[in-house]
């Protein structure tokens, strides 16, 4: 045994995290113990100090059974309006919002009232299981699925409440409670089981001796198997051999009544064998009716509720397609049905049974019996196609006008021909059967109305006998030929279509690049679909459902429990499944790796369920759906993680760039705060004003350049509100050189402010950082001693404010880059030692004032210059006089 093997076993015996164990009480048939035993039970767990909660239990007025819930919290049931009666169903919603740790559940295979949130009571075991609530519940094995067809051969009656299998099967214990026959029938007779008038009912029907000793055995090799598998699983965790599994057990089936039947024996076979098995279908591209794709159909889900798996094939050759499908799968075993058709059909399924024996060489070949003694269940005809064969009539009527008048110019072999080209016209446009038709019909009309003597079936040359023989063979043939090739043609086609499908939703998902583009190029893909409604949603953290893109639902309370657990649980629900099915949508999440990214959501125009190819088709187009709007999030949130990187670094450099002016400030304080400290009185009072004087102007300059830093931040973010107010340019120009003092300390300043200029109606704080970025960015790069020019120049549109200098200047081809974050050039103004932030931060600062930033050529060509371009207001009715004329300070 494999360490792979041993490890998957030793996983498989570890409890699944946060899910609740299932313990079911199995019995033969009512009466025998279950609901007691399970009450029991209870009440030792509540003993030991358990949390139990009675979800539901039927007592059916046994006393026994109702003194044993005395004690024991129950929760109230839910009632539910259904045509005007008023039922009780368990509280689903009510339990899991308030969860206990063990949960009583009786009669699992109960079919809950329409409108339920599952048509099925071990629908809600499993939602109750997921949410990590321990449960008992209690069955009968009449119940289960598999034994369906047995049940109905014992005891005559067709049970109509199963559920699946595999239910039990995945139980974490199975308690068998069992009793024997007779002593059943003395509880029956005594009225511990049913009212008297229903116990000798029950005796007389269903609860006969040999029924219950039946079902007894049933019920035991059921538990049996469940043994048996609970020992090869441990077997397995000790790394020793289990039994192999060897091979696939394969049935195939068609679309007639006995189909669930084969399906059924199918699965019990395959669990005595311990062999995974696959439901087949072969489609020969022929026509169904309306009878026979609904009882495949039903076959199908009864085969995926048993926990089969369902394979559709195409192919012409059944025999030659089920053998290369069973080397593929490397199945042991193929089972087959005999047919109940008519004894001139036979031959074709006996012929296929000895094809299968002859070309699968060592492959098991059974084939079922599926007659039964007792009478079979009424079914419905299908109706006859009858517009094919008409068609067919009509046909050979046109046929044999053509032929009257072709022949009094044609040889009598030769008017054949006509006959033989509409049973071709016959066998591609319909099916074989009015190819048939046509031939026999044409070989009769042939013989009577051409071959001498005219108006008789009698032939009087052995030559016309010799013809007519071969046309009816050609016509045959040929008839055959042409609705075989009509078959392969159509499935084809619906292979084809489907293949397209999903080949055109990816490519066009392919091009999306976003989560947007993802769902327009979705929905332009389903547009074409007339007959059906769609829409993809999304829901939000409070439960709101979003349409995204397409159709928008009526989100009926229905609608929305049925989406809301489909999200929850990320499977379909809604309209033709088995969870809330009541409205009119059919839903399915489309998941990603974390969960469900968004809804599909499907509803025929017509208000009639999707039919179950359609579900296939919407779930394989879910799929690549699914994986572009995975990969849409996985691109926003590279996005998002590339942003965070830039702002990172932006912020280091921000605070790299601004170090030196909060440092500044700082210095001359401490040294102001220093001298006070150490000299005190021995400094004289002019001084030490001075002196604190000096410091408190650094502070409050500190406070405005970090108030500046927190308007540049709050810019950036876009949530910085301007406080604009009037202001004169002079004072921004004498401000910003203020500042900037020490910088400009070796270079010869030129500053050209008019006297009367327009106010400006600015955030006067980030213009003047402005102004000192484009400042400090020309001090930088001028050369000792050279000129640096200030100007402001206005016109009727707009204030510019000029900064010309005799740098290296900035060549043609980088001044548009030098407004992009983090540019540098070993040349220009975003050379040196700069963080390249400067003018990007100036650019903002302008920007939010409806401002620009442009790049002209510097003093006595060389250099650059830079022009902070600001819209102008309407003046206000008074304007003030500039504190102080800029044009006469020394600097």
């Amino acid at each position: 045994m494999s360490n792979a093997a041993r490890a998957d076993a030793l996983l498989s015996e570890l409890p699944r995290q946060g899910r609740g164990k299932l313990k079911v009480f199995l019995g033969a048939a009512p009466g025998v113990g279950k609901t007691y035993a399970m009450l029991q039970a209870a009440h030792t767990q509540l003993r030991q100090g358990t949390r139990v909660l009675v979800g539901v239990v039927e007592s059916h007025g046994r006393a026994e059974t109702g003194a044993l819930l005395d004690g024991l919290p129950v929760q109230p049931l839910k009632p539910v309006d259904y045509r005007g009666v008023t039922l009780q169903e368990m509280d689903l919603q009510a339990i899991l919002d308030n969860p206990p740790r063990l949960l009583l559940v009786d009669e699992l295979a109960h079919t809950n009232a329409p409108g339920s949130r599952h048509s099925k009571r071990w629908q809600d075991v499993q939602e109750l299981l997921g949410a990590g609530i321990d449960v008992y519940t209690t069955v009968n094995v009449q119940h289960l699925e598999a034994l369906n067809d047995q049940i109905r051969d014992i005891t005559g009656v067709h049970v109509r409440e199963t559920l699946p299998d595999w239910v039990v099967q995945e139980a974490d214990e199975i308690l068998l409670i069992d009793l024997p026959p007779r002593e059943l029938l003395e509880r029956l007779r005594d009225g511990k089981v049913y009212i008297p008038e229903q116990a000798r009912a029950a005796i007389d029907a269903f609860f006969s001796q040999t029924n219950l000793t039946a079902l007894r055995e049933l019920a035991m090799q059921t538990a049996a198997a469940q043994v048996d598998a609970d020992l090869n699983r441990r077997y397995r965790s000790l790394g020793q051999q289990a039994p192999n599994v060897l091979g696939r057990l394969l049935v195939a089936i068609d679309g007639d009544a006995k189909a669930e039947r084969l399906v059924r024996h199918a699965c019990r076979v395959a669990e005595r064998r311990n062999l995974p098995w696959s439901v087949l279908h072969v489609d020969r591209g022929e026509r169904r009716d309306e009878q026979r794709l609904s009882l495949l159909q039903k076959a199908q889900q009864i085969a995926e509720r048993l926990g089969g798996e369902v394979v559709s094939l195409r192919g012409e050759n059944i025999a030659a397609t089920l053998i290369e499908h069973a080397r593929a799968r490397r199945a042991s075993l193929l089972l087959i049905g005999r047919s109940q058709r008519a004894w001139w059909q036979r031959g074709f399924h006996r012929g296929l049974a000895g094809r299968l024996l002859a070309a699968g060489k060592g492959l098991e070949v059974s084939v079922l019996d599926t007659e039964t003694s007792h009478p079979p269940l009424r079914r419905s005809v299908p109706p006859p196609v009858g517009r094919h064969y008409m068609f067919a009539l009509l046909a050979v009527g046109l046929a044999i006008a053509a032929a009257t008048v072709l022949a009094r110019f044609m040889e009598l072999p030769n008017i054949s021909l006509v006959f033989l080209v509409a049973v071709l016209v016959v066998a591609v446009r319909s099916s074989l059967g009015p190819a048939l038709v046509s031939a026999g019909v044409s070989f009769l009309a042939y013989n009577f109305l051409f071959i001498p003597p005219t108006l008789t079936l009698t032939i009087d040359r052995e030559q016309d006998v010799l013809t007519l023989l071969f046309f009816l063979l050609m016509s045959g043939l040929t008839g055959n030929l042409a609705s075989r090739q009509r078959r392969q043609l159509q499935s084809a086609r619906d292979a084809q279509a489907e293949t397209v499908a999903v080949l055109e939703l990816s490519r066009k998902l392919t091009a999306a690049t976003d989560r947007q583009a993802v769902l327009a190029a979705a929905i332009q893909h389903f547009a074409h679909w007339h007959d059906l409604n769609i829409s993809i949603m999304t829901r939000g953290k409070e439960g709101v459902w979003t349409v995204q893109a397409g159709d928008k639902p009526v989100l009926t309370d229905a609608e929305r429990a049925a989406a809301d657990w489909a999200w929850q649980h990320g499977q379909p629900a809604g309209r033709g499944t088995d969870t809330l099915p009541s409205g009119a949508w059919w839903w399915l999440p489309l998941a990603g790796d974390e969960g469900p990214l968004a809804m599909l959501g499907a509803a025929t125009r017509q208000g009639e369920a999707l039919l179950p190819s359609q579900q296939r088709l919407l779930a394989a187009l879910g799929q690549p759906l699914a994986q572009a709007l995975q990969r849409a999030r996985l691109a926003e949130e590279l996005e998002a993680a590339r942003l965070h990187g830039q702002t990172e670094e932006l912020r280091s450099a921000l605070l790299a760039s601004v170090s030196h002016d909060l440092r500044t400030p700082l210095t001359a304080m401490r040294g102001s705060i220093d001298s006070l400290l150490e000299l005190g009185e021995q400094i004289p009072m002019a001084d030490r004003r001075e002196l604190l004087e000096g410091t408190r102007n650094e502070a409050e300059r500190l406070d405005r350049y970090i108030q500046n830093l927190l308007d540049m931040t709050r810019l950036g973010h876009g949530a910085l509100a301007l406080e604009r107010d009037w202001v004169a340019a002079a004072d921004v120009v004498g401000s910003a050189l203020q500042r900037l003092r020490p910088v400009l300390a070796g270079l010869q300043l030129e500053i050209s402010v008019p006297e009367e200029l327009p106010l400006l109606y600015v955030h006067a704080a980030l213009i003047e950082q402005a102004l000192i970025n484009v400042l400090e960015n020309a001090a930088r790069f001028s050369p000792e001693g050279g000129r640096l020019r200030v100007a402001v120049e206005t016109d009727s549109a707009e204030l510019r404010f000029v900064v010309a200098d005799q740098g290296p200047g900035i060549p043609e081809h980088e001044r548009e880059k030098v407004f992009d974050m983090f540019y540098t050039a070993a040349r220009g103004d975003r050379g040196g030692q700069g963080t390249g932030l400067g003018l990007a931060i100036c650019q903002g600062m302008l920007g939010a004032h409806a401002g620009r930033v442009s790049v002209g050529a510097g003093l006595d060509g060389s250099g650059a210059s830079l022009i902070l371009h600001l819209p102008l207001h309407a003046q206000p009715a008074m304007q003030e006089e500039p504190a102080c004329p800029p044009t006469t300070q020394p600097y």
